[in-house]
């Protein structure tokens, strides 16, 4: 049987190497990013809203090429990756106490700034006020400001859903087949901030409850695709989990404290509580293939 690399789930073989060892030498003085993205016309790599996974597959020609399997060209820039790049600068603004109850707040504004002006204030706020930091998501995300009388005081991160989470699976129901055909149709809440300026009581819960029904109709518009089941991970040495219980949340089980690349079998990072939110009744028939 023929030997195959497995990358972000996809099995990459002898042709496929070939094939790209044969577009690297049929494009001399290419840019990395040109090779990527011929890569990704000719074997159809593409999102949902038929955008060039350009990413992803710049990733696989790393992972071959530090395997000794392609030759790449050198870089023709060395400005820093979005992943290596520094941490956003703070962006100062007003830190008066807001505090009282929801109501207080009057109607609250939830703005996507992803690729607008304000990310850059979504990026300060989380690189300065969350515990994790900021990171640089890949693939399908949306971030979100909420505003309470144009002052920002809460910011949540949506991003795409990691591939296997053994609790998460089992309670969806799907065959692997169904899940790798469906993960898309699953978004991640990888960061909610309440600014910590921000004392209002039962305003996480709040928040959530319209995400859940702001982000489904976002995300189709941006990505041509819906959404049909959210999900999301806490830290149990930091975290009880009381304002998704509040919002409905359901609470499944822990991660394994292991990440997708572990070869080792043992825990390597902070073991997570597993929680989901299904969008719909039907969200099993639309993850599952139509069964229900």
């Amino acid at each position: 049987m023929e030997s195959q690399i497995r990358y972000r789930g996809r099995a990459v073989t002898g042709k496929d190497i070939a094939f790209v060892r044969s577009l690297i030498a049929e494009h001399p003085g290419e840019s990395r990013r040109a090779l990527s993205q011929e890569l990704c016309r000719a074997w159809g790599w593409v999102q949902q809203n038929g955008a060039l996974r350009d990413m992803v597959c710049r990733g696989l020609l790393l992972e071959l090429s530090r395997g000794g399997h392609i030759e790449l060209p050198p870089p023709m820039y060395s400005r820093p990756t979005p992943f290596l790049s520094k941490k956003p600068s703070r962006i100062e603004m007003d830190q008066t106490p807001v505090e009282g109850t929801v109501s207080d707040l009057g109607p609250l504004e939830f703005r996507q700034v992803r690729r607008t002006p304000a990310e850059a204030v979504f990026n300060s706020l989380i690189a300065h006020h969350h515990y994790l930091g900021y990171c640089q998501p890949v693939g399908e995300q949306l971030k979100y400001i909420i505003y309470a009388k144009d002052r920002p005081i809460a910011c949540l991160a949506w991003s795409s859903a990691p591939r296997h989470i053994g609790d998460r699976d089992r309670f969806i129901g799907w065959t692997k087949d169904d899940r790798k055909k469906n993960l898309s149709l699953i978004a991640c809440n990888t960061r909610f901030l309440i600014l910590p300026w921000v004392k209002v009581s039962c305003l996480a819960s709040h928040i959530l409850g319209a995400m859940a029904r702001i982000l489904p109709l976002d995300w189709e518009r941006i990505y041509n695709h819906p959404l049909h089941y959210l999900e999301t991970f806490i830290d149990q040495e930091r975290f009880h989990g009381t304002c998704y219980r509040a919002a409905n949340w359901i609470y499944l089980g822990k991660t394994t404290g292991r990440g997708k690349n572990d070869q080792t079998h043992k825990v390597n990072r902070s073991i997570k509580g597993v929680w989901g939110y299904p969008l719909s009744k039907e969200f099993r028939s639309h993850l599952c293939g139509g069964r229900a």
